[in-house]
Formats: structure tokens, C-alpha cells, sequence
């Protein structure tokens, strides 16, 4: 009987370890074919920007009340390695009321790429209202986004020109983004969380079974956009302006969805200065949950829940029947060594192998708080950019 249970606590483990080992498979394709992409770079005579036809990249911000954070963006766009005549960028600026537009406005008039203030009309709110006004005032047949908090490299967008070049036929592509922050506890454990999630899903984007992106680093095909209906059977939800297009686009273009796997392209962005901040941006996210229509998303989900609800209900029952509780550790050495195999090239990939040691510690806090978040998300309403949405 006991041996019955037992085995049953290692059935979702051992499905999630076979889960994340295919997973990290993904990941070092997608590695493969980032080195062959750098390679043809290093083997070819650098194109004259006059001549290329590298693609041309409209890059839409959404601002709301970011004149704090929007001179080190600038500075970091100014400072791209591909040429200012391939690429624009349009900030749409979300009923600030600190001094973003008067900031964006000045600092279009010397800036050395093309740089244009878009306002919202009256009405008009919110991420996907900003980037879609942005977006019909842009220019180019690449649409590029990222956050106004953001922090970017000098390759970023010439990361992106690279992959677009190695693959015509992309539609979409998801790239890299980074936690930053200080170097406390708190900070290393949401940097690890984050990190797991852009692992896992570069790596389903590698395996053709996109589950999840990040709309701090991420371009699509303009012609892509208007194929699938952009954002209009989702306008009317605060979130989702990025996963709910990755799965249209592959579900319309399968097999034109892509990771950029390459150091250049990773987005450096804030951590949540604390637990609420936390809280309130994972409600934001888990908000969208009940309306994905993309099953690989529904079933990692609930694999993952159901791995980690799997954990603490096996530490219960070690404490009901001491004699299950070999099996129970069997149970956390599968889900923990599994995670220790998926993560270890993600943090190498992203600077950040000393977090590893944190996996054990992470894994006692995820079950409640995975748990928590995702009740709070069914449930619905949290505050985002200091307005209460339901």
C-alpha cells in the first residue's frame, strides 16, 4: 500500500523532469543556432547600410509617467550599433502626469535617430492603447518593443537585424530580459524565478510550442500583426499584450516564431522593489491566465502547479507515514535536479550561475506562493501604473 503511494507521489515530478529535459534540449538548439548565426556574421563583409537590406525597425515604447527612467533608454538607443537610418522610434505617452512628454519632445529635437511623441487621445488608456497608437504611426514593416525602464545594449537591435537576416520567413521573435537590482536575497530569488520563466520559454519557442514571452524584449512582422486581428479580441485586457500575440501568430504562421538566444539582445530591467510590488505585477500577470485559448500554455501551467503542489503534499504525507518518506525525498531530488539541469545554461547564458545555489531555497517558497498568485490572477482587479484595474 505504501509502496503505491509512493510511486504516486513521483508520477507529476517525474513527468516534469522528463518535461524540463526536453525543455533544456530546446534551449541548446536554439544556442546552436545563434553560434551558426554569429559565425556567417564573422564570415561576411560587413553590408553598406545604404545598400542593406537589413530590415528597417519601428521601436514602440509605452510611457506612462516615466521621465525618470526615459534619458538612460535614450542614451542606450543612441548608442545601437545599427545604423539610426534603420530604425525609428515612436514613444506613446499614457496620460502622463509627470514631465514625459515635454522630456520626449526635447529630446527629439536633437536626437540623432528619428524619435516622435505620440499622445493618446482622450479616452485612450492603457499598454495596448499605447502601443497600438504607435504602431499606426509607424513607419517601418518591423515592429520592435520594449519598456521605458528598460536598459538595453549596443547590439540590441542588430541582434535582432542578425536572426531576421539567418531566418526570412520569422514572424515573431522573443528575446532575453534580466532582472537587475541589488545584490540582496529578496532580489536573487526573483532574479532566479524570472530567469526560470525567459528559459523556459525561449526553450518552448525553440521546440515550436511557444507558451510565454516578455513585452520588454520582443518584434513582429507588421504584415503578421494586421493577419491575426493585433490586439482586438484581447483590447479589453490590461495584460497580455505579448503572449496573446505569440500564440495568434504561431497558431496563424507555424514555425515563425523564434527566441533570440544572444547575449547582445538581453533587456536589463528592474526587479519590483518589494514583496507588494512583487505580488502586484504577478497578479498582473496570472491576470490573463484564465484566457489563453493556446494549450501548450494551459498545459505547462498546470504541470508546474501540479509538480510543486505534488512536493507539499508529499511533505504531509511523510509526517502522517514516516515510512513514505524515501520516496518524498525522491520526489524533491527529481523536480530539484531537473530544475538544477534546465536552469544551469539558462543562468551561464544570462551571467548569473551563482543563483543555482538558491534552487532549494526558491522551491519551499514556490508552492504557496505560485499557488497564491494564481488565485489572486483568477479572481482579477490589482493597481498597475497607479490606476485600479478589474
Amino acid at each position: 500500500m505504501m509502496g503505491a503511494v509512493g510511486a504516486g507521489l513521483l508520477v507529476l515530478p517525474a513527468l516534469y523532469a522528463g518535461v524540463m529535459g526536453w525543455l533544456r534540449g530546446g534551449w541548446k538548439a536554439s544556442l546552436n543556432e545563434e553560434l551558426e548565426i554569429k559565425s556567417e556574421k564573422l564570415g561576411t563583409p560587413p553590408a553598406n547600410p545604404a545598400c542593406s537590406e537589413a530590415p528597417i525597425f519601428s521601436i514602440l515604447i509605452a510611457a506612462r509617467n516615466e521621465a525618470q527612467n526615459l534619458p538612460q533608454l535614450l542614451r542606450d538607443l543612441a548608442a545601437q550599433t545599427l545604423p539610426a537610418a534603420q530604425f525609428e522610434v515612436l514613444i506613446a505617452d499614457d496620460h502622463s502626469t509627470d514631465a514625459t512628454a515635454e522630456l520626449v519632445t526635447a529630446a527629439a529635437e536633437v536626437s540623432a535617430f528619428p524619435l516622435r511623441l505620440i499622445t493618446l487621445p482622450t479616452g485612450a488608456t492603457g499598454k495596448k492603447a499605447a502601443l497600438q497608437a504607435a504602431l499606426q504611426a509607424a513607419r517601418a514593416p518591423w515592429l520592435v518593443c520594449t519598456d521605458a525602464d528598460c536598459r538595453l545594449g549596443p547590439g540590441w537591435l542588430a541582434a535582432y537585424a542578425a536572426l531576421i537576416a539567418q531566418n526570412p520567413n520569422a514572424n515573431f521573435i522573443s528575446g532575453p530580459v534580466l532582472l537587475t537590482g541589488p545584490d540582496t536575497l529578496f532580489a536573487r530569488l526573483m532574479g532566479l524565478e524570472f530567469a526560470g520563466l525567459v528559459g523556459v520559454g525561449g526553450a518552448c519557442l525553440a521546440r515550436q510550442w511557444p507558451t510565454m514571452c516578455n513585452g520588454a524584449n520582443l518584434a513582429y512582422r507588421r504584415a503578421a500583426f494586421a493577419a491575426v486581428g493585433g490586439f482586438t479580441d484581447n483590447a479589453h485586457l490590461a495584460s497580455g499584450d505579448d503572449e496573446f500575440l505569440l500564440h495568434k501568430i504561431h497558431a496563424a504562421f507555424p514555425g515563425t516564431t523564434h527566441f533570440l538566444l544572444d547575449a547582445a539582445a538581453i533587456v536589463r530591467t528592474a526587479a519590483p522593489p518589494t514583496l507588494r510590488a512583487l505580488l502586484r505585477q504577478r497578479v498582473r500577470w496570472a491576470s490573463k491566465w484564465r484566457h489563453y485559448q493556446s494549450l501548450a500554455s494551459r498545459q505547462l501551467a498546470l504541470l508546474v502547479l501540479g509538480a510543486n503542489v505534488a512536493l507539499a503534499a508529499g511533505v504531509g504525507a511523510g509526517l502522517a507515514w514516516p515510512a513514505l518518506w524515501l520516496w518524498v525525498l525522491a520526489a524533491w531530488g527529481l523536480k530539484l535536479g531537473a530544475d538544477a539541469w534546465f536552469m544551469a545554461p539558462v543562468l551561464r547564458f544570462l551571467g548569473r550561475r551563482r543563483w543555482l545555489g538558491l534552487l532549494p531555497l526558491l522551491q519551499l517558497l514556490y508552492a504557496p506562493y505560485a499557488l497564491g498568485v494564481g488565485l489572486a490572477g483568477l479572481r482579477g482587479g490589482y493597481q498597475w501604473k497607479g490606476r485600479a484595474v478589474s
